[in-house]
């Protein structure tokens, strides 16, 4: 255990020492979620609405506070595996730097050294998803505020499991890159790629069919149901409140992907 202990204390030392490697995992999902509003609010705003039928009215508060829950959401489910590859790159520089080879030669058991990798990458993710999480929070109080005690709990409890989830992704996929390079390549296809594939970009529910149940397979299109399910649970509760037919609430939950 002394041995684990220390291993995670050095990788994250190493990990927070590395000012360029922590401000970018840090900043990305802040910037994330500028692009975010700009860009992709207006996109779901008007998917929103045009999910309505004729004649039913809803007051701007609410629909802000429905995109805002998806954009969150959204955001979370790529931090929480793009910040994962990046916190899990200290992997693949040791092998560059020969540090692990100097690792290999210690007493210290093979399975203790990638556990210790395991826990200091979640470890790192956690930190910088959390910090994620509460700025998602804050712009949704700033946007429409519908969610209650038990949801945000619920929600941070998903980006716990979600950011174990990607740390252990990024270990399987880093343990056989050898060079920075190849660790880089790997890094850009993640974080172009990830946010399409698991509904983040654009709801499994308006993809074709086929396309649909291939992507259904992957676990991470789970998390980031969870998590929208969290994020927009208040609103949900709200248009039942004011009225709304449960069939057009369903119908909204379809859309994405929150049945």
């Amino acid at each position: 255990m002394k041995e684990l202990f220390a291993l995670v204390k050095r990788n994250c030392k190493l990990f927070f020492r590395d000012k360029g490697m922590f401000f970018t995992s840090l900043i990305t999902p802040v910037i994330l979620l500028v692009l975010y509003s700009t860009f992709l609010a207006k996109v779901y705003r008007n998917s929103f609405v045009s999910a309505l039928p004729e004649g039913v009215t809803v007051s701007d508060a609410l629909i802000n506070g429905t995109v805002g829950g998806q954009l969150v959401s959204s955001l979370l489910a790529v931090s929480c595996v793009t910040v994962a590859f990046c916190s899990n790159l200290l992997t693949v520089q040791d092998r560059v730097s020969g540090a692990r080879n100097d690792l290999d030669m210690t007493p210290v058991k093979s399975g203790t050294l990638a556990l210790g990798y395991f826990v200091s990458s979640a470890v790192s993710t956690l930190i910088i998803c959390f910090v994620a999480a509460a700025a998602g929070l804050v712009y949704i109080a700033a946007t429409g505020w519908y969610m209650s005690t038990g949801d945000v709990l619920f929600l941070l409890l998903d980006v716990f499991l979600l950011s174990l989830f990607g740390t252990a992704l990024s270990s399987v996929v880093n343990c056989g890159l050898k060079t920075n390079g190849q660790a880089s390549a790997v890094g850009t296809v993640v974080s172009s790629g990830y946010g399409f594939i698991c509904g983040a970009y654009m709801p499994i529910s308006q993809f074709a069919p086929g396309l649909r149940k291939i992507i259904s397979l992957l676990p991470g299109t789970y998390g980031t149901s969870l998590l929208r399910n969290h994020a927009m649970a208040g609103v949900y509760r709200e248009m039942e409140a004011q009225g709304f037919p449960a069939e057009v609430v369903s119908g909204i939950r379809d859309s994405v992907d929150c049945n």
